[in-house]
């Protein structure tokens, strides 16, 4: 049996009042308050040996525009973490800064179901190293507008879509599960996989177990974000390192 490529672990930090939290399905009415020194988490996990971070901009994705820059600006000058920054992404100005204040990627998601042309604007400029189509989920269809809005996009038709553009990076989380610690949408990325091979997909959401992860590098997920595992300590940062190493 052939060894599977190891999947990439990705710690979120998601930022509301430029504060460490975590929400629970999405809901900002349930919100709970990790540490407020989010530049200090992200040298928790550095010094894990994790080498990227998904910082979420909750403000920015309620409010329509980028709003949490200055904590990725701490973030990205004073960790080496390669960081994927989204949450508010609605103009080329919210881009810009974003590329400014450091990050290495960006995610589109609302912007990618209400603006199509716009997106793939960003798309053609910045290339699919840059530009990571978010593609969140309940019930199997699309939500957008930090998950207070639900589509009527298949999660895989909408994927797929870009997919034909030459969109290669995807980060899709269930939001059902998302902070509930109930394990990730397992059947969901392995849909996704097998309608679109080649997709990178970065499985998100329900994380409770490193068992969990080790079950996403099974079927070949290439990446996995989590978050409220690690900060109840679910998942701790040694189990990583020795993952790792």
């Amino acid at each position: 049996m052939a060894i599977k490529n190891k999947i990439e672990i990705i710690p979120a930090i998601d930022l509301i009042d430029g504060k460490c939290v975590r929400l629970s399905q999405g809901d900002y009415d349930r919100k709970t308050v990790y540490n407020e020194n989010p530049l200090e988490v992200a040298k928790m996990f550095e010094s894990a040996g994790i080498r990227r971070l998904h910082l979420v901009d909750l403000d920015g994705a309620k409010a329509g525009h980028i709003v949490n820059h200055k904590v990725l600006e701490q973030v990205a000058t004073k960790t080496n973490l390669v960081v994927d920054f989204g949450g508010g992404l609605k103009s080329d100005k919210d881009l810009e800064i974003a590329f400014n204040a450091g990050a290495a990627m960006v995610t589109g998601g609302s912007i990618a179901v209400k603006n199509r042309q716009a997106f793939l604007i960003w798309f053609e400029k910045y290339g699919s190293e840059k530009i990571i189509l978010g593609a969140d989920a309940k019930n199997g269809m699309i939500a957008i507008s930090g998950w207070l809005e639900k589509t009527e996009l298949p999660v895989v038709d909408f994927i797929s879509t870009y997919f034909e553009k030459g969109i290669r990076k995807v980060i899709s989380t269930d939001i059902s599960r998302d902070g509930m610690l109930t394990g990730p949408a397992f059947d969901l990325y392995a849909d996704i996989m097998k309608a679109l091979p080649g997709v990178e997909i970065i499985a998100s959401g329900g994380i409770s177990s490193m068992e969990d992860i080790l079950r996403l590098n099974e079927m070949g997920v290439p990446g996995v974000i989590t978050g409220k595992a690690l900060y109840e300590n679910k998942i701790s940062l040694k189990e990583i390192e020795k993952f790792f190493s």
